[in-house]
């Protein structure tokens, strides 16, 4: 049954079913983010500090999505809303950004962040960790910044991703090179995988992949891009 999961998932996906649940990947990835005592603060001065290269380089990422007002666009792990309030000014006023979560203390911070910035169109959504939370044909861009290699069930909330997406839609994985012998410790330790594996994952659910992107400025992460048949 392991080895047939795939191809199982994969059928059931293009049906819009749901799959079998999985075996996790690796046993408490987010288990600081699932603390509802968790300090948002700290994760702030980390995720949106200069040190951070794809804070550093967050407008030519945006500008790569081709977002348009009017459109909807999920924020898959969404964080701090470091992409999420950016994302939220390109939709403009007619347009939905889903701001997907499975932290209580990001939740919270997302949702009164929303109410300060006077930005309706953020829809603070949380998730479980194996589905996106999102509804079907729901959006036209999904975007996953340096969040892909915590999804402890990376072939159901990727086929949840796909049946949220509407025809030709587009989801954008942003995350970090492992190489062994070449990443960081840090990056080698936190990681779980490198990005053959998370390119294989993703089409293993349905997905078409279309090209890798080169992003200026980003040297420890790359910037995969897929389509929804």
């Amino acid at each position: 049954m392991r080895q047939a999961l795939p191809l199982l998932i994969l059928l059931l996906a293009a049906c819009g079913a749901t799959p079998p649940h999985e075996t996790a990947v690796r046993e408490g990835l987010n288990d600081r983010f699932l603390d509802p005592a968790m300090d948002v603060q700290d994760f702030e001065k980390n995720f949106e500090g200069e040190s951070r290269e794809v804070c550093r380089e967050r407008d030519g990422i945006i500008e790569l999505l081709g977002i348009k007002p009017g459109m909807a666009v999920a924020d898959i792990g969404a964080g701090t809303g470091l992409f999420t309030f950016p994302m939220a000014q390109a939709v403009g006023s007619e347009g939905t950004v889903y701001a997907v979560e499975i932290s209580p203390a990001f939740l919270k911070h997302l949702t009164t962040q929303t109410a300060q910035r006077n930005t309706p169109q953020v829809e603070v959504v949380q998730c479980p960790e194996d589905d996106s939370g999102l509804e079907p044909d729901c959006v036209d861009r999904v975007f996953i910044c340096d969040t892909y290699h915590h999804f402890t069930y990376p072939l159901s909330t990727t086929g949840s991703i796909l049946r949220a997406l509407r025809p030709g839609g587009q989801l954008f994985v942003v995350d970090f090179e492992r190489i062994e012998g070449v990443s960081s410790d840090w990056i080698l330790g936190h990681v779980r995988c490198d990005k053959e594996t998370v390119r294989k994952e993703i089409e293993q659910t349905g997905f078409r992949f279309v090209k890798e992107i080169q992003v200026e400025g980003l040297e420890e992460n790359y910037c995969l891009l897929f389509e929804k048949p």
